[in-house]
């Protein structure tokens, strides 16, 4: 599906669910697919493994988009938008390095992006940004019932507490980028 005119974007921000029903909204996103990278154990760790901390392995998005439609700077700013980089390692209650804020480079292109978003985001937080920005090494794709979470269980409370405002706050203030 990876054509001349597409790429990969990798991004952790806290729960895999709420970025990934964002970055799904947006047009030029082709597919978004919740997973686990950044980790130092061998083979494909499950949830559980990685939700006990001990992997190593971030929850994390990677987005395939079209570079003619939306580019990555562009969704490196959606991506600072709609988590709180100031979180080290947390997402409300939840505590752990799965959680934490981490951008996932795929070459020095990106990675020289993600530099200069994250310093021209400063001014934008109260508190110093903890935002990782690590060369992308592996991905592992999470377990379906992760896929298309929103979408899929819309009316569970966690969605509608956490996701649904992040939803109308992002449709409000990208609309145009609404697909």
């Amino acid at each position: 599906m990876q054509g001349k005119n597409t790429q990969l974007a990798t991004f952790g921000g806290g729960c895999f669910w709420c970025i990934e029903a964002i970055f799904q909204q947006l047009k030029g996103v082709l597919k978004v697919t919740s997973g686990y990278s950044g980790g130092d154990v061998p083979g494909a760790p499950t949830y559980r493994e990685v939700s006990s901390g001990k992997t190593g392995h971030a929850e994390v998005i990677q987005v395939l988009f079209d570079t003619e439609i939306i580019t990555y700077k562009e969704l490196l700013y959606i991506f600072m938008a709609y988590h709180d980089p100031t979180t080290d390692n947390t997402i409300e209650t939840e505590y752990g390095s799965q959680y934490r804020s981490v951008i996932f480079y795929h070459n020095d292109e990106q990675e020289k992006m993600a530099r200069e978003v994250l310093r021209e985001s400063k001014p934008n937080f109260d508190k110093a940004i903890t935002t990782e920005i690590t060369e992308y090494s592996n991905f592992f794709k999470a377990e379906e019932y992760h896929q298309n979470y929103y979408q899929n269980n819309i009316e569970a409370p966690y969605c509608q507490a956490m996701i649904t405002p992040k939803l109308e706050k992002f449709k409000k203030f990208y609309q145009e980028k609404v697909k």
